[in-house]
């Protein structure tokens, strides 16, 4: 079994329409996991403003998953686009069999500190939450699966 016939078990597979991707999780593979993100929210019309959100989203997760999940070895990520239409919405999921890590779990970073005050780390997944409409982190059968979803 490949890994991403392993991935399936484990990302909940909605009625609405989903395409795949399953890349290193390696920095390098950043430009082929935008485009793909980028060429299904083309398919469904979206806004730029969104798409610019998303992307900024997307970047923030597969960059911690790349650097962290297999860190120091390698392995694969898997992405999941699903959309919808009734809400019209995306869905974006983010697998990988790393270390087990719950981003949502860490406390969101005080703002009105300034940046010498501020714990470091932390803002990539604050943006995250605030850009999109929910992120939720599960541990899946040894997977660790982070979805976010945004309405249209």
């Amino acid at each position: 079994m490949n890994f991403s016939e392993e991935m399936k078990s484990v990302i909940p597979n909605p009625s609405e329409e989903y395409e795949e991707l399953t890349v290193d999780a390696d920095i390098a593979a950043l430009d082929e996991v935008n485009g793909f993100v980028e060429s299904r929210l083309d398919g469904i019309g979206c806004g730029i403003k969104a798409k610019m959100q998303i992307a900024v989203a997307v970047e923030e997760i597969f960059v911690n998953i790349a650097h962290y999940a297999y860190a120091p070895g390698s392995g694969k990520a898997l992405i999941r686009v699903t959309t919808g239409s009734d809400p019209k919405s995306v869905t974006i999921s983010f697998s990988d069999s790393g270390k087990p890590f719950d981003p949502t779990a860490k406390a969101d970073p005080d703002i009105t500190l300034s940046a010498e005050e501020r714990d470091i780390g932390g803002l990539g997944i604050f943006m995250t939450k605030k850009i999109m409409d929910s992120v939720n982190y599960e541990y899946i059968d040894g997977k660790n699966v982070l979805t976010m979803k945004k309405l249209l």
